[in-house]
């Protein structure tokens, strides 16, 4: 498929092309029609919420409040009453506006606070606040706004008037992808290189929000789903495009035609990028298990995106490769190239450095990552779920102004007051439930709304003593759900939005032990038949739980403890919100687990050619650190410029994947896993003859491109026979290629018998092995001229490694191997 899409690669970009102009051109015709319901069926409060649906159906518009306060004098004043009743009257008249209930009317005066100080309006818009036109809106706030003056302040609450607060759409999008910009030049050094995994990530999530928007009109897909599939496909398709044009561009530097460079690259990375993507969609799909309807949505929004992302990378990137050709190199790099001929196999550089000073000092370095992680997640033991407010808005913005004011005004349960739904109660019954709940600790008002013509449902509004996000609060739903109502002997329902995020969290709490043990076990499996180990996804699992822990530490820290919250411009403290833990561990252990399939596979990749585990680890940290920081980077870049999307939850789950990320990548990728791995050695690998006959087989790795035959290994000149310790190569290999043969020696010039000798090739395939013999000679078989690396092990010496050049004729090269801890 790489090369069908090389080769035709404008029928493939003009395909793409047309696929986003298409979705945009449904999507701007139809709209969205996003649905934010956070109540769970069989929750107390949800059936509180059904039946004030039921009975008090005019109220189904979404209200906001206008909020004023004197410096001086009283809200009663002629003076005040001139410039705000002209205002509301205006507002009333605007079409949309359902109704405006005034403070300066015979049913209004219970909206003047006892101080006399405070007053508010509630406007109530004919629709929910995500159809509510940002116009009116817009409108709405202007017109109150224009009754402002000196000494009388007035400012709007309400879901409607946030949304025309929040920055321009795409504003974080914007930002995340000018800072992979920055970073992706950094790294290629080359305009054109850069612009390709900016250009994939755009179609893929471009095609993903589109499609959800459509969505939308079929299923429950709720508003914060298109952030962040918007999220996590830019992160994901900037990463596997990285990762794929990172090997191409690999692959011409050591010499390789364009075409045949794009080709290994997408059949290597590439397939590493499928199963990467799989591994996201399948931790994304774990959400399923909750049961909640709002995450289905969020499901279908994220996976839907993330295929697109892995779509566009295998199928439109190589077909921009094709259209690039050598011009995805620098002009540096193009230059060298014609001059110095192909670069060296061996990588080298900071990343070989620190890949050899994890090898020699594994312990020390995983003591310092395994105690970096555990402090951050100390924080983690004081997660509380509960639901952000306007009064976590930043302070400079109306919605928060709005809501301390009436904060101060009338108390601050006054913002998140709790509904008592009582049906078929006769008035003295509600009357004594009205008494007994007045009486009750942690209740500032009660009061009981007439019942509506025709209907027998009861509400009675309760007005706590503590804040919605107080944990005070919570105990007085407990309190009157376990105790109050229960000595009622009426049948009574505790509703409220706080009640209705309180059920959530609970819920939430619940199942997340399911929810965890099902994705663990989902990505232990996934990479139990891909690198037939049982030891590598055991580790991947113990990872990814020490990277959530150390990223929930970090969110609890700057959300629930405020830790430079105002500082990052993400508002007051407050708890977690509920449903973000499963979103983030769902996007965590995906991307987690992206990481963690591109550094084994190449490791794997190196243990299957050598069967040399500290050599496999060594190389496979080496090749591949440096493009994951980078990826990570990037990551941390798109994440990070969600807190400027204006939108809490949005904020906190770009702070935490952030973290996440730079974590993961920094220290458990890059040290913690590789050196855990040269502890563990050969067991790395091991898994038990049963399990591996019962496994089925998930290629990661393209096969090799010869089958070699079980013929035995090739024949020295004294006639006997080199054991090898994989089938060797075909019979009569030499004469139809080339060979290299000499011998193993140590520096006193004695033999070394019985070492592993392996041959690779530039593509880093295993052409030969053997075991040298009792003399210290060895012979191996070459397909054909060109670069290889020759590689020796030896338990009692030092792995030994080379870079060969073989001609026509066969190549003489004696290996000399000093002993493990000898001085050089």
């Amino acid at each position: 498929m790489a090369r069908w899409c090389y080769r035709h690669r404008l029928v493939v970009v003009v395909l793409w092309v047309g696929v986003l102009f298409g979705l945009g051109a449904a999507g701007s015709t139809a709209g969205t029609d996003y649905s934010d319901n956070f109540s769970l069926p069989d929750t107390d409060s949800k059936q509180a919420l059904d039946l004030m649906v039921e009975a008090f159906p005019q109220r189904s518009g979404d209200p906001n409040t206008v909020v004023w306060r004197v410096s001086e004098g009283s809200v009663r004043d002629a003076a005040v009453r001139e410039r705000l009743d002209p205002a509301l009257r205006e507002i009333a008249g605007m079409k949309g506006v359902g109704e405006v209930a005034s403070p300066y009317t015979e049913a209004g005066a219970a909206q003047i606070s006892e101080d006399g100080r405070t007053a508010y309006a509630q406007i109530t818009f004919a629709e929910q606040a995500n159809a509510v036109p940002k116009e009116l809106v817009q409108d709405v706030v202007d017109t109150a706004g224009e009754a402002r003056r000196d000494g009388l302040q007035v400012e709007l609450g309400g879901q409607a008037v946030t949304r025309i607060q929040e920055p321009p759409t795409g504003t974080a999008e914007l930002v995340g992808l000018g800072a992979a910009a920055i970073v992706l030049f950094l790294a290629f050094g080359s305009l054109f290189a850069m612009s390709l995994p900016l250009v994939v990530a755009v179609f893929g999530v471009g095609t993903g929000m589109l499609s959800t928007m459509l969505l939308s009109h079929v299923t429950d897909v709720p508003e914060v789903a298109s952030l962040l599939g918007s999220l996590i496909g830019l992160g994901v398709g900037i990463d596997y495009a990285l990762f794929i044009v990172t090997r191409h561009r690999r692959g011409v530097l050591r010499g390789m035609e364009p075409e045949e460079a794009a080709v290994t690259a997408l059949n290597t990375s590439g397939r590493a990028v499928l199963f990467a993507g799989g591994t996201v969609c399948i931790a994304l799909a774990g959400m399923l298990v909750m049961n909640m309807r709002f995450l289905d949505g969020v499901v279908i929004a994220t996976s839907l995106t993330v295929v697109l992302s892995v779509l566009a990378a295998v199928t439109l990137l190589p077909a921009l490769l094709g259209v690039l050709g050598k011009r995805v190199l620098s002009r540096r790099q193009l230059r060298r190239l014609a001059a110095e001929g192909p670069e060296p196999v061996e990588t080298r550089g900071a990343a070989a450095r620190w890949s050899m000073t994890v090898q020699k000092r594994p312990k020390s370095i995983a003591l310092v990552a395994v105690v970096v992680m555990a402090a951050l997640a100390v924080p983690v033991l004081s997660l509380r779920l509960g639901a952000t407010d306007q009064g976590n808005h930043q302070e400079d913005t109306t919605t928060r102004q709005a809501y301390d004011l009436l904060a101060e005004g009338f108390g601050p349960g006054f913002n998140g007051p709790l509904q008592l739904v009582t049906e078929d109660a006769g008035p003295a019954a509600v009357q004594a439930l009205v008494e007994r709940v007045r009486a009750t600790d942690g209740v500032a008002h009660v009061a009981a709304m007439p019942s509506p013509p025709g209907s027998e449902v009861t509400v009675i509004n309760v007005v706590p003593t503590t804040s919605p996000q107080s944990e005070a609060t919570d105990r007085l739903i407990d309190t009157l759900r376990d105790e109050v109502v229960p000595q009622s002997g009426e049948t009574v329902h505790v509703g409220g939005v706080t009640a209705v995020f309180k059920d959530f969290a609970a819920v939430t709490g619940d199942r997340l032990p399911y929810f965890i043990g099902a994705i663990i076990a989902l990505g232990f499996l996934l990479l139990l038949i891909a690198f037939r180990s049982l030891v590598v996804p055991l580790t991947a699992a113990v990872m990814n739980l020490i990277a959530a822990a150390a990223s929930f530490g970090v969110l609890v820290a700057v959300f629930q403890w405020g830790w430079g919250a105002e500082a990052l411009g993400v508002g007051k403290e407050g708890p977690i919100t509920a449903f973000l833990p499963v979103i983030m561990l769902s996007l965590l252990f995906g991307l987690s687990m992206d990481y963690q399939v591109f550094l084994v596979s190449r490791m794997h990749e190196e243990w299957v050619h050598t069967k040399d585990n500290a050599r496999a680890v060594r190389v496979g940290l080496a090749e591949t650190s440096r493009v994951i920081n980078c990826a990570a980077l990037i990551m941390i870049c798109v994440f990070g410029a969600f807190v400027l999307s204006g939108d809490m939850e949005g904020a906190m789950a770009g702070i935490g994947l952030a973290a996440a990320v730079a974590l993961d990548a920094f220290i458990l990728r890059t040290a913690l896993v590789p050196a855990a791995m040269h502890l563990l050695g050969r067991s790395n690998w091991w898994l038990p003859t049963g399990l591996e006959k019962r496994l089925p087989h998930l290629a990661v790795e393209p096969k090799e491109e010869a089958e070699k035959s079980e013929e035995p290994g090739p024949v020295h000149a004294d006639g006997s026979k080199t054991e090898s310790a994989v089938p060797g190569p075909r019979a009569g290999a030499e004469e139809a290629g080339s060979a290299v043969y000499g011998f193993v020696r140590a520096p006193d010039g004695e033999p070394v018998a019985d070492v592993v000798l392996t041959l690779v090739s530039a593509r880093g395939r295993q052409v030969d092995r053997v075991r040298s013999l009792g003399d210290g000679s060895y012979i191996l078989s070459a397909p054909s001229g060109g670069a290889y690396l020759l590689a020796v092990t030896a338990g009692a010496h030092e792995p030994w490694a080379r870079h060969i050049m073989i001609g026509g004729d066969a190549l003489v090269h004696d290996v000399v191997l000093m002993e493990v801890g000898a001085s050089r």
